[in-house]
């Protein structure tokens, strides 16, 4: 047996043995694996079809959703969770995942970090062993060095919390932090002004499972706190049909949410809120779309925090300082040489962005090329949003538009491009369902006011096609301020239905509906997700070519002219 010695890293230690699996490409548990079954239901990924059940599963790092911490909390409590998770980066979702599943509900889960050298040897073998302090795996045999928890400079306040001083669920909630400190590197802890909760979102019973647990330890958060998109209209589940079997959990699970302090403001589009983050504040935001807009866009200061975390963090209101939080973190490891086309629309953004993650998964980015283009908000929050599904990273620059973007890159930065040709690919990635579209999708992330006006201007004067529904999800605010202007009234008069609370990618039957077989949206995120959430055809589009088929049935048979 070859002794290999180095820094891997038990990050959860635990007892696992199983088959190896090697993922080439990270993979975001929600929208990408089955919490029932543990199937990889990304139809994107180069693995979809095979099951992660019962396997020591090796990924470079996870990618997406904060909601993964979730999904593999409930394939660890439902007996189909991996045997164990090795990583050759940095990651957070699904090790805080595993770290919950242990520490709280006995159902303990090896995570792992390996050194590249480590990494490949093990990749090569096809069984593994792995004990609290050694993983042997063929003629590999690995020491595993445990975290250096002691390493953390932690003030006064902090150690009495963690001693129980702020009771039971805020002492939970710290050794939670310091734990994930430890994993981050981080050497201290620093304080946040404001939370945003993504665990909301009904995934699995145990996300109800563990906010009931914390509720009932008596946790009360103490900075303010909005929540996420959550999985049924709060106040019309039951009007709209929504089953009790899911209806009521998801409504409770947003419900003890609210018992511990947070705000119900419902919606996965926190930076369209009036309370929107300062550039250089340090919040702790989850929900990735939010992460990637706030560091991006706004230049505020957030890691992208797993579900769970989120929680923590706005009960002690401290979180671990690393990553983005620190200057250093922030600048750009890749230059991308983006070849704009001439006469674009606004479908550039989410396939720029999709494009984007693909071209940096691990690493921020420094887009050029886009000086000129000239993009507002809305085309923003579409760029992030896709860059969110296929990046791990939590956020990227554009040259000559975003705040940052002025950084130098470091020194050893690389550089890629992405051309017309690439965009002309994702299109045809977004576009492999049928012509025929049975609904039109808009709002995910969360419709803005600006975005509501559009669409309306778009359908005025006109009808949907009576075999197309039409549905907008948008979070209470803006839905009130697009009542105030007449805006929702235009909308619904065009057979347009508005739904608050949910978002698309928690969304479902009979409030999705059932018949469509065919959706069709201007989002990105969703055209990268609803093949494996609702197992419906995708069309894509612009937001002005998904209004032409809200209106006649029908999506674009080709590319649009400034790709071709």
């Amino acid at each position: 047996m070859t002794a290999r010695s180095g820094s891997a890293q038990a990050i959860v230690p635990a007892r696992a043995a199983g088959p190896v699996l090697v993922l080439s490409e990270g993979l975001s548990f929600w929208g990408g694996v089955d919490p029932a079954t543990g199937t990889i239901i990304d139809a994107h990924h180069p693995l979809c079809g095979q099951s992660l059940a019962g396997r020591v599963v090796m990924m470079p790092t996870s990618r997406g959703s904060c909601t993964g911490s979730g999904v593999l909390l409930e394939l660890a409590l439902n007996g189909h969770a991996p045997a164990a998770l090795i990583f050759r980066e940095a990651e957070d979702i699904l090790t805080l995942g595993a770290l919950i599943a242990g520490r709280m509900f006995d159902r303990p889960l090896a995570v792992l970090r390996l050194p590249p050298a480590d990494y490949a040897a093990l990749a090569a073998q096809s069984e593994a062993r792995i004990t609290e302090d050694r993983l042997d795996a063929g003629a590999l045999s690995l020491p595993l060095t445990p975290l250096e928890r002691g390493a953390l400079d932690l003030g006064a306040s902090d150690i009495a919390v963690l001693e129980g001083g702020s009771g039971k669920a805020a002492q939970l909630a710290m050794e939670m932090i310091c734990t994930m400190a430890a994993a981050q590197g981080a050497r201290r802890l620093t304080d946040v002004s404001r939370a945003h909760i993504d665990g909301c979102i009904y995934a699995s019973p145990a996300n109800l499972r563990f906010a009931r647990a914390m509720a009932d330890m008596g946790a009360r958060v103490c900075v303010p706190t909005t929540m996420n998109a959550i999985s049924v209209d709060h106040a019309n589940w039951r009007a709209q049909g929504v089953p009790p079997d899911f209806g009521l959990p998801a409504s409770r699970l947003a419900d003890a949410y609210v018992e511990m302090g947070a705000r119900p403001s419902f919606t996965c589009a926190p930076y369209l809120l009036e309370s929107a983050p300062e550039q250089g504040e340090s919040i702790a935001w989850a929900e990735s779309n939010a992460v990637v807009y706030a560091n991006t866009v706004l230049a505020a200061r957030t890691v992208k925090h797993p579900d769970f975390l989120d929680l923590c963090i706005a009960l002690t209101g401290r979180a671990p300082l690393s990553g983005v939080y620190l200057d250093e973190n922030r600048i750009a490891r890749r230059v991308i040489e983006v070849d704009l086309p001439e006469g674009h629309d606004d479908a550039l953004w989410p396939m720029l962005g999709w494009l984007a993650g693909l071209a940096a998964p691990d690493r921020i980015p420094l887009l050029t090329g886009l000086e000129n283009a000239a993009p507002d908000t809305d085309d923003l929050k579409a760029l992030c949003a896709a860059f969110g599904t296929t990046s791990a990273a939590p956020m990227l620059h554009v040259a000559g538009v975003t705040p940052e973007a002025g950084n130098a890159p470091t020194p050893d930065a690389d550089r890629v491009r992405i051309t017309r040709a690439d965009l002309r690919s994702a299109w045809h990635e977004f576009n492999a369902g049928p012509a025929q579209v049975d609904l039109v999708a808009f709002g995910s992330p969360h419709f803005s006011l600006s975005e509501c006006r559009r669409l309306a201007a778009l359908m005025d004067g006109s009808r949907r096609n009576p075999g197309t529904a039409v549905i907008v999800t948008v979070g209470h605010d803006v839905l009130a301020a697009a009542r105030a202007e007449g805006i929702a009234a235009r909308l619904e008069a065009a057979g347009v239905q508005i739904v608050p609370d949910i978002c698309w990618c928690s969304i479902s039957e009979p409030v999705f509906p059932p018949s469509a077989r065919v959706l069709m949206t201007n989002s990105g995120k969703y055209a990268h997700y609803a093949p494996g959430l609702c197992g419906r055809a995708v069309r894509f589009g612009s937001l002005a070519e998904c209004a032409t088929a809200a209106r006649t049935g029908l999506a674009p048979a080709a590319p649009p002219p400034w790709l071709t």
